[in-house]
């Protein structure tokens, strides 16, 4: 069988859905399932070229939109080579554009060409109703009605990456009438097994942790992961601690991003706290052995978003046997506290807070079995292996 997923980047800087597509190629093929992309990325960008899948970059890309002149002429040419369609993500072109090529492809051709959607967590109805998206979130309403519920509703099905992303989606437009809703969960490659050159090169991008215990938070430097609680809850705890003669491990805040306003906002406040000085340290975008020697190196992972939806950053960490520390905007939430492999807070500074205060006050003994329990939870909800054939089942049932 052979599947086209459509997207707007494959740059992995961007996470998410890129990442996901990559984690599952090798188990699919070993299924028969066979895939290419479609993407609006700049030919010659220089993270092209390195996967063992075609891609077919078919940018740049224009505007706030992502326009690709290139996408709909392409598709219309190639669809007759795939069985199904899957488009990643909403809101931007490539999703319309996907939409509005196979909907000309249908009435020429009499090949039964199944549609897919998987929103990737941009159906939450945070995106909504939260106080710092209310023009967006009237722009969305008009977007919706006018073009993107017609690749929703249209598609044959929408595939989920969890349970809860899957209810959600349901209290966010009113005109959401789907046709099929699955879910098909999500999931992960094995992590490469430790090695002594991940620790070194991780230590090479943030040599002040050496052999020092830390806390990892890894993902993009944005406001919807909640660094700046992070950072305020840290300041908080470490004063409280230092007053009584403890240690609190280093805090690590790693990703892409702190070029943004928001990310220089970050560093900032981090300066604002004189006892922060010494303890909290940002080494830029990890990847790679050095990502792997973070991963296997921190105490715990923490990832105070106020609005996940799947969360690849907290299953490698689960994955690497360690415990999480997050928040029940992560739609991944349930899978973690059935399997005590963490601790889950609001979102808010309190809940933040709480969750470092929770972490510290355990015992090395109780440490570890959370970390084997993370480990058990990934291989449960999470192995690439489990959720491929979960996919597969799904896909090949239209």
């Amino acid at each position: 069988m052979k599947l086209l997923h459509v997207i707007n980047s494959m740059d992995p800087a961007m996470g998410g859905p890129c990442q996901g597509i990559r984690n599952v190629i090798e188990e699919s093929e070993r299924l028969g399932i066979y895939r290419e992309v479609a993407c609006l990325d700049d030919p010659s960008a220089d993270y092209l070229g390195k996967d063992s899948f075609r891609i077919h970059a078919l940018g740049p890309k224009v505007g706030r939109w992502q326009y690709g002149s290139r996408l709909i002429p392409w598709l219309k040419e190639n669809l007759d080579r795939f069985d199904a369609v899957i488009i990643n993500g909403l809101w931007l072109y490539p999703s319309y554009g996907a939409w509005k090529a196979i909907k000309s492809y249908k009435k020429t051709s009499s090949k039964e060409l199944k549609i897919f959607v998987m929103p990737h967590g941009m159906l939450d109805p945070y995106f909504q109703k939260t106080s710092t998206r209310k023009l967006k979130a009237i722009r969305n309403w008009f977007y919706w009605e006018f073009l993107e519920k017609n690749v929703v509703n249209d598609a044959d099905c929408l595939l989920f990456t969890c349970e809860e992303e899957l209810q959600l989606a349901r209290d966010t437009f009113s005109s959401y009438h789907p046709k099929n809703t699955k879910n098909v969960g999500y999931g992960i490659e094995e992590p490469p097994v430790f090695s002594d050159s991940m620790s070194a090169a991780f230590y090479a991008k943030c040599p002040e942790v050496k052999n020092k215990p830390y806390l990892l938070f890894l993902s993009r430097i944005n406001y919807k992961k909640g660094i700046d609680l992070l950072i305020k809850s840290y300041s908080m705890v470490l004063t409280d601690y230092t007053s009584r003669g403890k240690e609190v491990p280093k805090l690590v805040i790693a990703g892409p991003g702190l070029d943004t306003a928001y990310g220089e906002k970050m560093l900032d406040l981090v300066s604002e706290h004189a006892n922060l000085k010494g303890q909290v340290f940002f080494p830029g975008m990890l990847s790679g052995p050095s990502k792997w020697g973070a991963f296997y190196g921190c105490e715990a992972f923490i990832l105070p978003s106020h609005q996940e939806n799947f969360g690849i950053a907290l299953v490698e960490a689960l994955a690497c046997r360690k415990p999480v520390l997050t928040t029940s905007q992560v739609n991944i939430w349930r899978e973690i506290t059935e399997g005590n492999a963490g601790f889950i807070v609001d979102d808010t500074l309190d809940g933040t807070k709480e969750l470092l205060e929770k972490f510290l006050t355990l015992d090395d003994v109780t440490k570890c079995n959370m970390g084997l329990n993370a480990r058990s939870t990934f291989e449960y909800n999470f192995s690439i292996k489990n959720s491929v054939r979960r996919f597969t089942d799904v896909i090949t049932a239209f």
